[in-house]
Formats: C-alpha cells, sequence, structure tokens
C-alpha cells in the first residue's frame, strides 16, 4: 500500500460542511410473531457460529500462545504498576554563587531551573552536591491521571464497542490477541502484506488446519480507530459476493489494540501485476487483456451489489487496484472497507467534513466539496479501468493525472494511443477494448449528473446494449465522431 505519490492516500478537512453522518450501526428488532421459518435461521445461525467457534478454538488449542499473551499481559502490568511513580515529573530549582556570575544585578539569573524524572531525582546524591547548590523548588508536574483511571475509561471504551458490533458478533469468529498474536508470528516483518494510513495487513495462519487469512491492524493510537473498527466491521460483515473479500473474525484487545480478520487471496494485488514490472514476462504484457476483462467485469458487479444488491446502499470510497485482489484463477475480488460508509440510497449524495481517498481516484464533486454518493465510487472505477486500458498509472512521472492525459484521447477517438501498446488484438478482445473505452469515458465525466450509475456501466462493458449515441454524446464524448473513430479503429484491428 502507498507505492508512490500517486498512491498516497490523502485526508482533507471542511470545517464549513455540515455532516449528514450516514448512521453506523444496524439495530436488530425482534418481533413476537415472526415466522417459524425466520426463528430456525436464527437458531441456525447461532449454532453454525458456535460450530465454527469450536473447531477454530479446538485448531489453536495448542495453549501456548494464550499463556504467553496471559504471561505477557501480566508481566506489562506488573511493570505498569511498578513504575507509575517514575511517569512522575518534578521542576528543580538550583541556587548558588556560580551561578550568579553571569549577572549579578540579575536575580533569575541566580536560578537554574531544570525537569527531571523520579528515578532520576531519586538518584541524585544531594550529598556529594556543591554545597553552595541547593534544591529549593520541586514541584510535582504528575498531570493527576491514574492508572487505575486510564484503565477505567479504556475498559469503558471497549464495552461501548462490544455493544455497538453486538447485532453481528455472534456471526463472526473471535480470535484472541495470543493467537493473533501466533498467527503472525508476532508481527514478523516478512509476513506484512501491506500498509495503509492507519493499518497494517499481516499474513497469518490459523486453526487446525493452518489455514491462511490476512490480518489487519488498526493503529491502536488514532482517536477514531474504534469508530473505524466498528464501522468496518458492521459493513463487511453484512457484504456477500463472490467479488468482495469476506469477514471470517475479528479481535478486541485493551492493551494490543483492534484486529479484522480476513480471508486470505493468493494472488496478490492487481496494483502489482499493472504497474510492478518485476511481475511482468519478458517480451509480453503484465497482465493478459482476458484477465483485464474479466476484472472489469468483476468489480463491476461488485460495485452494482455494493450499491443495489446489499441490505443498505454502501459507498465504498477507496477503488483502486492496490484494493482489487486477483485468486489464483485470476477472479478479481474488492477489499479494505476502512472508509465505506452506508448511505440512505444510491441516488441521495451527502456531505461530509473530511475528505479520505487517494490521489488521483477523487471524483470532483468529492474532492472539491465533500460530496459523496454512489457516483463517488463510479468516477473511481473510471480511472481504474483507464489503467486496464492503458497500464499507466493514474499519476505518472511529472505528475501526469491519468484522466487529464485520456480526455482529449477519448474526444478524438484516438483509441490507439489511448490502448496499452503490450496488448495483442484479437476480434473478440477488440470489441472488449471499445466497450470498456465507451465504459470509462463515462466514469471520469467530471459532471456528477451526466455520470451514469454502475448497473449502466455494466451495461455497457458486457455490451448486452448497442451504444447509444445520443447518450453517449452527453455522458462519454463530445462529439459523436469519436464513437465513429473508435468503431473504425476496431475494424481495422480485426
Amino acid at each position: 500500500m502507498g507505492p508512490s505519490r500517486g498512491g498516497c492516500p490523502i485526508n482533507f478537512a471542511y470545517p464549513h460542511l455540515h455532516n449528514q453522518i450516514a448512521p453506523t450501526t444496524s439495530s436488530v428488532a425482534t418481533d413476537s410473531s415472526s415466522s417459524t421459518s425466520d426463528c430456525d435461521y436464527s437458531n441456525e445461525l447461532k449454532i453454525k457460529s458456535l460450530l465454527y467457534k469450536m473447531i477454530w478454538e479446538f485448531g489453536l488449542g495448542c495453549i501456548l500462545p494464550q499463556s504467553r499473551s496471559k504471561n505477557q499481559r501480566e508481566e506489562r502490568e506488573k511493570k505498569s504498576s511498578s513504575n507509575s511513580e517514575h511517569n512522575k515529573a518534578w521542576l528543580l530549582a538550583e541556587s548558588g554563587p556560580d551561578l550568579t556570575s553571569a549577572d549579578p544585578q540579575s536575580v533569575h539569573s541566580s536560578f537554574r531551573f531544570s525537569f527531571c524524572s523520579q528515578v532520576e531525582l531519586e538518584a541524585m546524591n544531594v550529598a556529594n552536591l556543591n554545597p553552595s547548590s541547593a534544591t529549593v523548588l520541586m514541584v510535582n508536574l504528575d498531570n493527576g491521571l491514574t492508572d487505575s483511571r486510564s484503565r477505567e475509561l479504556k475498559w469503558r471504551r471497549i464495552e461501548s464497542l462490544e455493544r455497538s458490533i453486538s447485532p453481528v458478533a455472534h456471526t463472526l469468529i473471535r480470535f484472541s490477541y495470543g493467537e493473533i498474536l501466533y498467527a503472525t508470528r508476532n508481527f514478523s516483518k516478512g509476513r506484512v502484506l501491506g500498509r495503509g494510513a492507519l493499518s497494517c495487513v499481516f499474513k497469518g495462519r490459523v486453526g487446525f488446519l493452518r489455514a491462511t487469512v490476512a490480518i489487519k491492524r488498526l493503529d491502536k493510537e488514532d482517536k477514531e480507530c474504534s469508530k473505524a473498527f466498528c464501522r468496518e466491521l458492521m459493513i463487511s460483515s453484512s457484504l456477500h459476493n463472490p467479488n468482495i473479500v469476506p469477514l471470517l473474525g475479528f479481535c478486541i484487545d485493551p492493551d494490543e489494540g483492534l484486529f479484522l480478520v480476513y480471508k486470505y487471496v493468493s494472488g496478490g494485488s492487481l496494483e502489482r501485476y499493472l504497474h510492478d514490472k518485476k511481475r511482468g514476462v519478458k517480451g509480453g504484457p503484465s497482465l493478459p487483456f482476458s484477465v483485464r476483462y474479466k476484472v472489469a467485469i468483476g468489480i463491476a458487479e461488485a460495485i452494482g451489489y455494493l450499491h443495489n444488491g446489499a441490505e443498505r446502499c454502501v459507498v465504498h470510497r477507496d477503488i483502486k487496484p492496490s484494493n482489487i485482489l486477483l485468486s489464483s484463477k485470476k477472479m478479481p475480488k474488492l477489499c479494505d472497507f476502512g472508509l465505506a460508509t452506508w448511505t440512505t440510497a444510491p441516488s441521495v449524495p451527502f456531505l461530509c467534513k473530511t475528505v479520505k481517498g487517494t490521489f488521483g481516484y477523487l471524483a470532483p464533486e468529492y474532492f472539491q466539496h465533500g460530496k459523496v454518493s454512489d457516483k463517488t465510487d463510479v468516477y473511481a472505477f473510471g480511472v481504474v479501468l483507464l489503467e486496464l486500458i492503458s497500464g499507466r498509472k493514474p499519476i505518472g512521472p511529472g505528475e501526469e493525472n491519468l484522466v487529464v492525459w485520456a480526455k482529449p484521447l477519448l474526444e478524438q477517438g484516438a483509441i490507439e494511443r489511448l490502448v496499452d501498446p503490450q496488448l495483442k488484438f484479437t476480434p473478440k478482445n477488440s470489441k472488449q477494448i471499445v466497450r470498456m473505452v465507451e465504459a470509462a469515458a463515462a466514469c471520469i465525466n467530471s459532471e456528477e449528473s451526466r455520470r451514469p450509475d454502475i448497473d449502466h456501466i455494466i451495461t455497457i462493458i458486457r455490451g448486452e446494449q448497442p451504444p447509444n449515441t445520443s447518450t453517449l454524446k452527453k455522458s462519454c464524448f463530445p462529439s459523436s465522431g469519436s464513437i465513429i473513430a473508435a468503431r473504425d479503429w476496431r475494424q481495422s484491428n480485426l
């Protein structure tokens, strides 16, 4: 994660905007008149969750990591209590003739002020000090927040978090910190899969069969960590789509922080295939067009599910190649819902005070005004389509923006200059390339009102409806001549 300047996460504040906060927790309502089938389904879900937990705990019943975690926790508490007095700060003021030589007329020059810790204070041997020098002032600067009070506040936050996730917690596997530690080999650097602005993802092995998982560790120093954890867990646990990485479980530890456990996808990220030259084969493209087209279809359908197929409309807000994983069979899967949020409906935008995302993928209305809707994801997906077509990064050498570079070529219908020169053309993929170009042009329209929804984009990519020249003239290209040029280009490559 964070591979280049063009992919650096950003965070801009808009204090002048009023945030219409979408609800971040779901409520579970029970009805005494609910049908028997609903009750059976609920009981079945609980039984399955219990069985899963028993299986995982049996697989991880080696006890070693748990006991080690317990011993480490006891050692930390003992160390914390023994050092509580050493966390105090003291202000010392010393006087003496050796300090008055600088300016005998100044009263202030006869004193020397300094800070020291409790340990340093105890280590001082007053008898060995200069007899004419004496400590005349000692002020305890302790902040007054005792360890017991700090622990109480910490546990209150944990209890609040537990209540927030309680509606879905039983559907997930709950891991102990000892299991997380053992799975990642004490968070070994060799297990790091990627890093985000406020998180780090590790590869881990858990269970009796040592199943491979991806463990996301959130930055516990971040003040918004608990809210981000709750939102991501609630959203991810509600998503069930073959093109979305499933959430398996979580871990909450008062001392060590918050963790989310996802299914591991072995193929790596799309970004590595597109932009990591080491993965390319000599003399050939790093990723065949057949896979690129499969990725375009799969991620479009994943976004369509988020916007229209899930229980509530979800806006991902960070769609980019590094958040698109490929399986061993090159099936695309969308991941990382750390910035995702619920909206009341796909067509109802809302304003947010803080804009979060990645350079090169932010829609103009979102970047400039903090306006969020399903069209935010559509724009970002358009940039991903351009990357698949051209093989270029969103922010290239010399800070060249991919969208700014591509728009004149789209207007002119200069498809041959837009397409990655490494791609080989066949009668089949020439048609698919033209459809992807048309879809990309529609997605990156700077006017939100003229940007189609994701369902319309899917029909364009799949070729399920003939290109509408009048529609494309409004939403994609400024003139129908570019469409004709695209068709001519396709014919010339048959």
